[in-house]
């Protein structure tokens, strides 16, 4: 079945692998990110014998589909007021930086008999979830330690992904010197500390990652071997985990430059041609409601993608050696952006291949 997503269960194994040891060697757990798969439980049953503690995801759903893989669960988007009675549920810890909302999971915990762990987060100036005034962080803690239901574990911070603010030697250890602060009006240890994403990797190569961070959630360069802090791919790392597969449906050979005046195409953009002649093109049966064309590079170098529209990509072969029929495949390497995209389509078929 095509458009497909092919999902190399070998390749991720190896990933995880290469950056448990990475950051075990710098008493550092690796918190896996499923989000960008949409936490496909085929996936994560493969994966389930790896060393990996935790999976985290941004979607309660995403957790509650995956409530009988045994590894802890870690809601880090903070949870809506909608959905506390799930985040209790289905999440053994969960990311906030809203009192009010702490305090419902509180009630709802006391429901259900149980204690729900948290992290609050702290913003060192990406400006995107958490507390920027740490005064005010504090003084939360002083509430939040006098409820039952709730366990305060620790502190987290994001970067990059809103202000692109990369993490630091320095704005770490910023978040070391808040922990020790925090500890002391918690009246206990938090031996939970998030130093970031994919994007604090680098700190490790130039060995300035601070001595206390806990852990780092991984999910681009688990997934596509890539460090977010530069774009950069990581020798030693598989980049090909995923692959889209799209079929061909129609080879013509066209003008380059559409007849006609020129109005707006699909989405409201107004399309500009480069004048190349005749060329060989192929229409492939997927399109920008399943993916961003602009974000996907077809593996064999000599193909160019054209444009396209909700449900066709069209591509030049004109410059392929290949001999290329209606019904061949053509296959795309991805990014971050195109893989979240074709996880997230239910119009493409996901394959694992072990």
């Amino acid at each position: 079945m095509y458009p497909r997503l092919e999902i190399d269960i070998k390749k991720i194994k190896e990933n995880i692998s290469f950056l448990s040891n990475k950051l075990n060697n710098n008493d550092l757990d690796l918190i896996l990110v499923t989000k960008s798969f949409c936490a496909l439980t085929e996936v994560l049953k493969e994966l389930e014998d790896t060393n990996i503690k935790y999976i985290a995801d941004s979607r309660i759903s995403n957790l509650k589909k995956n409530k009988d893989i045994n590894k802890e669960k870690i809601l880090i988007r903070i949870p809506m007021l909608s959905e506390v009675e799930d985040v209790i549920k289905y999440s053994d810890i969960s990311f906030n930086s809203e009192l009010k909302t702490v305090l419902k999971l509180n009630e709802e915990a006391k429901n259900f008999n149980v204690v729900h762990k948290i992290v609050l987060m702290v913003d060192l100036g990406d400006l995107r979830e958490g507390y920027i005034n740490i005064d005010e962080l504090y003084k939360v803690i002083e509430i939040i330690k006098t409820l039952k239901n709730i366990k305060l574990i620790g502190l987290a911070t994001n970067l990059t992904c809103y202000g692109g603010v990369l993490p630091t030697n320095e704005n770490l250890n910023r978040l070391m010197d808040i922990k020790i602060k925090a500890q002391s009006i918690y009246e206990a240890k938090l031996d939970f500390l998030s130093g970031g994403n994919s994007s604090s990797l680098y700190l490790i190569e130039n060995h300035e990652i601070p001595k206390g961070i806990t852990n780092l959630r991984l999910g681009e360069s688990v997934l596509l071997g890539v460090s977010t802090a530069d774009m950069n791919f990581i020798d030693g790392m598989n980049h090909d985990v995923f692959k889209l597969q799209a079929e061909i449906i129609e080879i013509k050979e066209k003008p380059s430059i559409p007849i006609g005046e020129i109005g707006f195409a699909a989405f409201g953009v107004k399309p500009t041609f480069e004048d190349r002649g005749i060329r060989k093109r192929a229409i492939l049966a997927i399109g920008k409601q399943d993916v961003n064309i602009d974000s996907i590079v077809p593996c064999e170098n000599s193909l160019k993608i054209l444009g396209g529209s909700s449900d066709h990509m069209i591509i030049d072969i004109t410059d392929s050696m290949k001999n290329y029929k209606i019904g061949d495949i053509i296959d795309f390497n991805l990014n971050y952006s195109s893989l979240l995209m074709l996880s997230t389509s239910e119009y493409v078929y996901k394959k694992i291949k072990k």
